[in-house]
């Protein structure tokens, strides 16, 4: 372990051990033996400079993600260069805190640099050679964290939402190829680690079929995938929670795990009621849309905190089929909702507020139900 990451781990732990603020029982103890209970990670909370979160991972998460640090852009930004000092930070403090590390992710449409479908002359990769460039891509990441990541994101939002191939780059240029070849390329430089696909939306019938069908073909030809992801970008009355269970089980009932890995509860209106994680589908800044910048009326916390107890209600029912919960952030001020689908909101869609106190009526509801 080098020097920048020993001084790093010290300081975590000052600040674990120097914590006065967590007064709640702790969520990872909770849900032990139910499922994991993770938390997304921005590169503030890995390089040392928001201290606050440390001791609320510590005490709540048995699960870490990189936000967006393990994304193409962040870790491999240029041909030939790497960037692994904020990833190997985020393994470092899921050693110390005894956490599982998610992978996310090998592959996608977004935050993909320009260059990665490029040759040196700007002119589009073949498919074999956009394959090969992917695939030298996954054994660099997937193999400096080996052994070290429990399971990866591999192919992250290939889907519309109405089931249809997503007309990415990488699909115009080798079909679903890429999605099949990125699964066998992982599995091959860590076949320990577990594998995923992952999306938004996919409570909507025809992406969860789609995405099992995909799943069941990799598998009819031999190739590893373990799990899917189901983001839970939700709104506080949106989706149903029928049209949630109906998906649970019909990933379940396929063959294939089951983990909700991006969770969050949008309070706030824009103009077309959007949930998801379409991060191209925004909207310009607009003050009417922000209106709760003083803070949460006590009728909208207690829909809040009723939205977030009937979907751990939902969860606990089946945790036979369900392996994690990943909270998509650790608190409002850092959650990505404060800038989308449009700059500028003031979000509390997490269990921990913008001042990193606990939301104790949230929390200790969700304990309850671990309970009972």
């Amino acid at each position: 372990m080098n020097k920048i990451i020993r001084v790093f781990i010290a300081f975590l732990m000052l600040s674990i051990f120097n914590s006065q603020d967590l007064f709640s029982q702790s969520l990872k103890k909770s849900y032990e033996g139910i499922f994991d209970i993770g938390a997304a990670l921005s590169v503030r909370e890995v390089n040392g400079t928001d201290t606050k979160v440390f001791p609320i991972l510590d005490k709540h998460f048995n699960s870490l993600t990189p936000e967006n640090l393990m994304k193409w852009g962040s870790i491999h930004p240029r041909l030939g260069q790497y960037n692994f000092e904020p990833m190997d930070r985020l393994v470092a403090l899921a050693e110390k805190i005894d956490a599982r590390v998610i992978g996310h992710t090998l592959v996608w449409h977004n935050q993909t640099p320009d260059w990665v479908y490029e040759d040196e002359n700007g002119e589009r990769l073949s498919k074999d050679a956009l394959l090969q460039r992917m695939e030298e891509h996954i054994e660099a990441v997937a193999g400096r964290y080996k052994g070290k990541v429990f399971g990866y994101d591999v192919v992250n939002e290939a889907f519309f939402d109405d089931g249809q191939y997503r007309t990415s780059k990488w699909y115009e240029a080798a079909g679903k190829d890429f999605i099949k070849r990125a699964f066998i390329k992982t599995h091959e430089v860590d076949p320990d680690a577990e594998l995923y696909y992952n999306d938004y939306n996919m409570w909507k019938p025809e992406k969860t079929d789609a995405a099992i069908k995909l799943a069941k073909e990799l598998r009819e030809e031999g190739i590893r995938i373990d799990g899917i992801g189901m983001q839970g970008h939700y709104g506080l009355d949106s989706p149903s929670l029928e049209i949630i269970e109906t998906a649970i089980n019909k990933i379940a009932d396929a063959g294939f795990k089951v983990m909700f890995t991006e969770v969050d509860i949008d309070v706030l209106p824009n103009p077309v009621n959007r949930h998801g994680a379409d991060i191209d589908a925004t909207f310009p800044a607009d003050e009417s849309y922000n209106i709760y910048k003083e803070g949460l009326p006590e009728e909208i916390q207690a829909k809040l905190v009723s939205r977030y107890r009937e979907l751990f209600e939902l969860f606990k029912k089946h945790e036979e089929k369900i392996t994690r919960i990943t909270f998509w952030g650790v608190h409002d001020g850092g959650s990505w909702l404060n800038n989308w689908p449009m700059p500028g909101r003031t979000a509390y869609p997490l269990i921990i507020d913008k001042d990193y106190k606990e939301k104790k009526d949230i929390i200790d509801a969700l304990i309850q139900i671990a309970e009972n």
